[in-house]
């Protein structure tokens, strides 16, 4: 666990979604944390989840990020913030995209202001594989709030706040997963799947806490962390979770992309390799001997893809790690 977090006051904005619950759960039970403050709009999950959560360590603070003087408020004497919080959904962000671009864009550049003004030591924000190459307004939302929080470093000149990102794929066992779906639907005889030959990343709420943690340790601020998760086929994922039913192809929906993309052509130019991850660096960074010392530059013209990734599960080891996080019981 990072010793960088011990008698550290930690924020995490969203902190009633998936990822928040399971986060802080680390955070109590895993480190020397001073306290933690969990930050949402939504006082019923927040009610539900002071039931789950007994710790006098933990703080419920209720409000928006896109309310500045409630962000500069509670920012106050904290020392390092998560940020989770985000309009997540691809079709209600396409149907209110001023909603999404006020919550993903405008409650990002708010963390970063009140974290300069608060001298906070550390930020990491939670990305989206859609923020690279973006092809909905959801992507195109976090892919602005990716570049707001590494801009951040420059604003505080990280003399007092470094700022970095995490950015991942699909979340197994998240609120929004596919698998669940695909389980109700198998109650009807048939799983709908937009295309047979959909890829996609896939990784647990474990990892994504665990390399949030790394991020935490490790970041000298002006970085994109980015896993080394295998890949599977979505097809694949349905016939394992509900195996016998049959599924037909409804088509690609608008915003959606056929693979996963985590790190661009472009990106490959900032790009280093940490053994199990994947750093994007800030232009600034990319040259630094700290950097050159610790990790290998990838290939020229590196992509990394789910269609094209070196990872891949195999039944055999999709099932496990499904039992293993509860997400498929066992026979």
């Amino acid at each position: 666990m990072p010793s960088s977090l011990t008698g550290k006051r930690v924020l995490v904005t969203g902190a009633t979604g998936s990822f928040g619950k399971l986060f802080i759960d680390r955070l109590l039970n895993q480190t020397q944390v001073s306290s933690v403050v969990a930050f949402s709009r939504d006082e019923l999950k927040q009610f539900e989840m002071q039931a789950e959560f007994l710790s006098p360590k933990l703080e419920f603070v209720l409000g928006d990020v896109r309310d500045f003087s409630r962000i500069l408020q509670v920012t106050k004497d904290v020392d390092v913030v998560i940020h989770a919080a985000a309009m997540k959904q691809i079709p209600a962000s396409e149907s209110n995209p001023m909603e999404a671009i006020k919550t993903n864009v405008l409650g990002a550049e708010n963390i970063v202001n009140a974290a300069i003004a608060n001298q906070v030591e550390k930020v990491v924000a939670l990305s989206t594989d859609k923020a690279a190459n973006p092809a909905n307004l959801y992507g195109a939302t976090k892919l602005c709030s990716d570049k707001l929080m590494i801009a951040g470093n420059y604003l505080s000149n990280k003399s007092t706040t470094s700022f970095a990102v995490v950015r991942y794929g699909n979340v197994l066992g998240s609120r929004g997963s596919v698998i669940p779906f695909f389980q109700k639907c198998a109650a009807s005889g048939k799983i709908p799947i937009t295309d047979f030959r959909m890829t996609r990343f896939w990784l647990t709420l474990n990892q994504g806490v665990s390399l949030v943690l790394t991020a935490i340790e490790s970041m000298r601020g002006g970085e994109i962390f980015v896993p080394k998760i295998p890949s599977f086929k979505v097809t694949d994922v349905a016939r394992i979770v509900a195996p016998g039913i049959p599924t037909y192809e409804i088509g690609i929906r608008p915003g959606e992309k056929l693979h996963e993309v985590m790190i661009t052509e472009d990106d490959s130019h900032y790009t280093r390799d940490y053994g199990d991850y994947y750093v994007i660096l800030s232009p600034q960074l990319i040259n630094s001997a700290e950097y050159e010392e610790s990790s290998n530059r990838v290939k020229e013209g590196f992509t990394y893809r789910s269609d094209t990734n070196e990872l891949w599960f195999d039944d055999e080891s999709f099932i496990k790690l499904l039992r293993d996080n509860k997400i498929l019981l066992e026979e």
